[in-house]
């Protein structure tokens, strides 16, 4: 099998921790090229990775034979981007939020059917083991209807973490566009879609900034969310929990309660009505501070190999990201806002 030669823009936490280790880990991946407006950023992570450094992505666009990309840049750089990498013949794998808008994010599914190249977007959420444990389990029929739900995703912020600290692009809203609802706040939404396999049609939220210093992005959301079939639910997304991370989903259902990664040995447990309860560890889970492989660019790598359409694609993006947008409505007009 030839390789996949793959160029990475944006040199930050995210390509560094996840994009280009798991390039690196997949057999027939060669990373060609990485770009990054930071000189120094760009060279220390070609060296590490025996790669071309460039400054500006369009020259990367312009390295021969180079088959894909991963887009790591601030949200509103992705849109363009991503225009730009399938025009130039790349197929693209993009961080989340796709984009910052839903004419841009139309516009990025535009640009694949146009080009014929894959767009695939970062929600890593479906792919943990906890969540397609949960999944099947739901999908098995074994604990009824879901009735209600709960999820959550907290931490201390991106500053604890992002390459820039405080004061970096996540809490400048021209770069970021949302903070904390965007941030984590899209990979919940993304989840419970996948989860309960229908749309979120209504939306109320508070959206704000509660102790976050010199920022114009939000550092809490907290929503009611309610699906199609009329399934409701909370989701709240935080940059404030700093003593302790939390990635939990809780979906109480018609035969019982489904508890997701809210135990530090068992991630998937099952409360049946009964009194049952079975307990399944599912792998280990990527916190901030301890990355495991999260499935994204093994998808990608073999959605480019087979020529199939992502199952993230970004008709799936654009669905989560119309959620957040309402949630942003709801916030400002204090009202419930129906999702587009």
């Amino acid at each position: 099998m030839t390789n996949i030669r793959i160029g990475v823009i944006g040199c930050g936490a995210i390509a560094r921790r996840r994009h280009l280790p798991e390039y690196a880990y997949q057999p027939n991946v060669e990373i060609v090229a990485v770009a990054d407006t930071n000189q120094e950023r760009a060279e220390e992570m070609a060296a590490l990775y025996g790669a071309n450094a460039y400054t500006d992505y369009r020259e990367l666009l312009q390295h021969e034979g180079l088959d894909a990309v991963s887009v790591c840049l601030p949200n509103a750089l992705h849109a363009p981007v991503s225009i730009a990498a399938m025009e130039a013949g790349k197929h693209v794998l993009c961080e989340k939020p796709m984009a910052i808008s839903i004419a841009e994010a139309s516009a990025m599914i535009a640009a694949s059917e146009t080009t014929g190249k894959l767009l695939m977007i970062g929600h890593n959420q479906r792919l943990m083991l906890p969540h397609v444990k949960a999944k099947e389990i739901l999908d098995s029929g074994v604990l009824g209807r879901v009735l209600t739900f709960r999820t959550s995703f907290g931490h201390g912020g991106p500053e604890t973490w992002s390459i820039e600290g405080p004061g970096g692009w996540f809490f400048q809203k021209k770069l970021a566009f949302i903070g904390a609802m965007g941030d984590l706040g899209v990979h919940k939404t993304d989840l419970i879609r996948f989860l309960l396999g229908e749309e979120i049609v209504e939306v109320g939220a508070f959206v704000g900034t509660l102790q976050k210093q010199d920022t114009d992005v939000d550092d809490n959301a907290v929503c009611v969310l309610k699906s199609e079939n009329g399934i409701i639910g909370t989701l709240a997304a935080s940059w404030t929990y700093k003593a302790k991370e939390d990635n939990s989903t809780v979906l109480y259902c018609e035969n019982g309660i489904l508890r997701l990664i809210e135990d530090a040995t068992y991630n998937v447990i099952i409360d049946f009505n009964n009194g049952e309860r079975v307990l399944h560890q599912m792998g280990k889970v990527a916190t901030n501070d301890k990355q495991t492989e999260s499935g994204i660019v093994r998808t990608f790598i073999h959605h480019i190999a087979t020529n199939t359409k992502p199952s993230i694609s970004g008709e799936e993006g654009l669905k989560s990201l119309k959620v957040i947008l309402a949630a942003l409505e709801s916030a400002e007009t204090g009202t419930i806002v129906r999702v587009q």
